[in-house]
């Protein structure tokens, strides 16, 4: 079993994934960072100056903390954009490549030109008789 799971662990893609996960953590980090110290400082002067973190509705004995919500719910909508802008980026910079790779041209020499030639002239003598 010992021999199986090393097997399965030092496979390319479980440290393709591993770096991911850490690559996608630190990203998080950043855009949380982002979202907490910049952007919601900025909507918090937007709306007068209120914390939506801290906004919440006593009903009785219990407290709903529906700023916390929202501001989690912000945080998700900024991080998700945030990846969807880089996938996208990735993606656009991928598609360039493969179409300078489709729009590579073929470099016959003169040999291959004249033997080409040839071809299309049999073909359409084969095509009158």
């Amino acid at each position: 079993m010992l021999k199986e799971f090393k097997e399965f662990a030092l496979k390319g893609n479980i440290f393709d994934l591993a770096i991911g996960v850490i690559i996608g953590a630190a990203f998080g980090k950043i855009v949380s960072s982002l979202v907490d110290d910049i952007i919601m400082p900025l909507v918090g002067i937007l709306v007068g100056g209120v914390d939506l973190s801290k906004l919440s509705i006593k009903i009785g004995n219990a407290t709903l903390a529906y700023g916390a919500f929202l501001q989690t719910v912000l945080d998700f909508l900024i991080i998700s954009f945030s990846i969807f802008m880089v996938i996208r980026f990735f993606a656009k910079f991928k598609r360039k490549e493969e179409l300078a790779k489709e729009e590579e041209v073929e470099v016959l020499d003169k040999k291959e030109e004249l033997l080409a030639e040839i071809r299309d002239l049999l073909q359409g003598e084969r095509s009158r008789v």
